[in-house]
């Protein structure tokens, strides 16, 4: 594996999954694989469970890992090509990534959407140049449009988790006070899609997400038809991608409580974090019982380790 930014980077998503879920049970069985070997882990945005999770995964592979805030701690760096850079930016990409690749054996790389420019964002530009220019293996650690790693974390949890097996998996749009990038939802639809799940996406209308990420997904406009039955249900807020970036409205009554899982199959509840309580998801969902938002969270330790046990196995 050169390259981690979708499932389509993955040949085989089930034995991933299985690799996962065995490095669990032994961290430490692959030290001398990453012996020697650096991680470079690239932040233009803020994260919690992906930079602590992967720096965790690569420590245990035995692999040395930098971190860099680039946003705070780099020079502003110019994305254009050909431009005079007689403005704010200091270090054009080409350079920038070039000399990452210098110091690292693989790379991650973090950068979120504008959500002004839906073709700007959509074309994934900081991503795919960091992959041009670095010359080394790249894991995506969230793009503009998906964060891989999550996804592989929360097939993990649910293959670790269920109980019948082919379970319901229920993806639901949450409120939020502004507008949230579509790459946790679209990521999710697209490993769900390729999962063995019975996989359904639950939201208001206007919030439909780009149809590449939902082929084979039953789209449904009534939360409580979408809910019945659920094993599963993935609560997460975006915002529309068509206009693109905006709010349609409150929603508040999308807001996930326990009174709503009476409908299902005893849903095991997930979310990616960070989650704003009363608003997207109630302290009654989070601190009770069927809430699995922690576990899963500590899954993106194994989804990552089993993905950069891939890539240093192709250096």
């Amino acid at each position: 594996m050169k390259l981690f930014s979708s499932v389509n980077d993955v040949a085989n998503i089930n034995a991933l999954v299985k690799e996962a879920l065995k490095l669990k049970q032994n961290p430490y069985a692959n030290q001398d694989l990453g012996k020697n070997k650096t991680l470079a882990l690239v932040f233009l945005n803020p994260s919690l469970r992906t930079r602590m999770s992967t720096q965790k995964a690569a420590l245990n592979l035995g692999m040395n890992v930098m971190v860099l805030n680039i946003d705070k701690e780099g020079w502003a760096l110019e994305l254009r090509d050909g431009v005079i850079m007689d403005g704010s930016t200091v270090e054009h990409i080409r350079e920038a990534a070039g000399v990452m690749g210098q110091y690292a054996d693989i790379i991650g790389v973090r950068s979120f959407p504008g959500l002004r420019n839906r073709e700007e964002d959509y074309s994934e530009m900081i991503f795919n140049k960091f992959v041009q220019f670095c010359k080394v293996p790249v894991v995506s650690l969230e793009s503009a449009t998906r964060h891989p790693l999550q996804s592989l974390a929360d097939l993990i949890t649910i293959e670790e988790l269920k109980n019948v097996a082919r379970p319901k998996v229920v993806l639901t749009w949450a409120p939020h006070i502004k507008p949230l990038p579509q790459a946790v939802p679209n990521s999710f639809a697209e490993w769900m899609c390729k999962a063995d799940v019975d996989f359904t996406i639950a939201q208001p209308k206007g919030y439909e997400l780009c149809a590449d990420f939902t082929q084979g997904a039953n789209i449904i406009y009534d939360q409580d038809e979408a809910l019945t039955g659920a094993d599963f249900i993935y609560v997460k807020n975006w915002s529309a991608y068509e206009p693109y970036g905006n709010i349609l409205g409150k929603n508040e009554e999308w807001m996930l409580t326990n009174e709503k899982l009476k409908i299902t199959n005893d849903a095991k509840v997930m979310h990616c974090l960070p989650v704003r309580r009363n608003l997207e998801l109630s302290d009654e969902i989070l601190d009770g019982p069927n809430s699995i938002v922690v576990h899963e969270a500590g899954n993106r330790v194994w989804a990552a380790q089993a993905v950069l046990k891939q890539m240093l196995e192709s250096l």
